[in-house]
């Protein structure tokens, strides 16, 4: 009987025995860098939902105190206000709109239409330096032209 050599391609398969040092870290670093890639994206998503809370209490306060001007807050060119609401900072102004072109200018509009028409700007801002915040809204009010006799 004659045995035949093995090819160094062809070796007999060897009883598996468990798992090798190397291939346990392998799977060990695998695991590692899968579970800190998931921890950055969690804390990520914690970081956007905190920052669109804070935005979405500016933007509901920006609504409350642009709905006061008007009624409590008085409707006067030149007028400015400046408060807080908890944590947030604000400061409002009004002044006559200034017009995109030089054609026709707020007095002439308030000639002709008896209307003036005044820009509301409010800036809200909250956090601590460096982390500092802010945003600005505008709008734009009517209000009727004092007549030229000012009575």
């Amino acid at each position: 009987m004659i045995r035949r050599r093995p090819t160094p391609g062809c070796l007999p398969p060897r009883q598996s025995r468990g798992f090798t040092l190397l291939e346990v870290l392998l799977a060990f670093v695998v695991f590692a860098l899968s579970f800190a890639v998931v921890l950055e994206i969690l804390s990520g998503s914690m970081r956007s939902t905190a920052r669109a809370k804070e935005y979405t209490e500016v933007a509901l306060i920006a609504q409350s105190i642009m709905d006061q001007v008007g009624l409590d807050i008085p409707l006067q060119p030149g007028f400015g206000l400046e408060g807080e609401t908890g944590a947030y900072r604000w400061d409002l102004t009004i002044e006559p709109l200034k017009g995109a072109n030089d054609t026709i200018n707020s007095t002439e509009l308030a000639e002709l239409t008896g209307i003036d028409l005044l820009e509301v700007h409010l800036s809200i801002s909250w956090g601590t330096y460096p982390r500092e915040r802010s945003n600005q809204f505008s709008t734009i009010k009517a209000v009727l032209a004092e007549p030229l006799g000012g009575t």
